[in-house]
């Protein structure tokens, strides 16, 4: 009996390991994203963006001074939905775990 909890406890840790390796991937990839478009767009691509023009501005400008801001928003979004889905693939980590703080919502007695 002892063995199997020990093998349980193993799976857990295996499962949350993963999770958070899932989630770490996430974040990072996200970061690199709205990097290569603030820093990639705003100040390499400037020149070559500059012949295309969004309100009488050129394109290098303004996506210097909004569309980073622009793309973190919506990157925000992505990992909504992102962080959704995997915590729905994760959810037997949560399941398996049985009974803990984190699951008890307060409103039985």
């Amino acid at each position: 009996m002892e063995n199997n909890s020990k093998q349980n406890g193993s799976k857990q840790n295996d499962s949350a390991r993963q999770y958070w390796r899932a989630n770490s991937r996430l974040v990072l990839g996200l970061l690199l994203f709205w990097f290569a478009a603030s820093f990639g767009c705003g100040i390499l691509f400037a020149d070559a963006l500059d012949t295309v023009r969004i309100g009488g501005f050129k394109l290098g400008f303004w996506f210097a001074q909004q569309g980073s801001i622009f793309v973190f928003v919506i990157l925000i979004f992505v990992y909504i939905q992102r962080m959704d889905k995997l915590d729905k693939e994760y959810k037997k980590y949560k399941s398996n775990k049985g009974s803990n703080k984190e699951n008890n919502t307060g409103d039985s007695p």
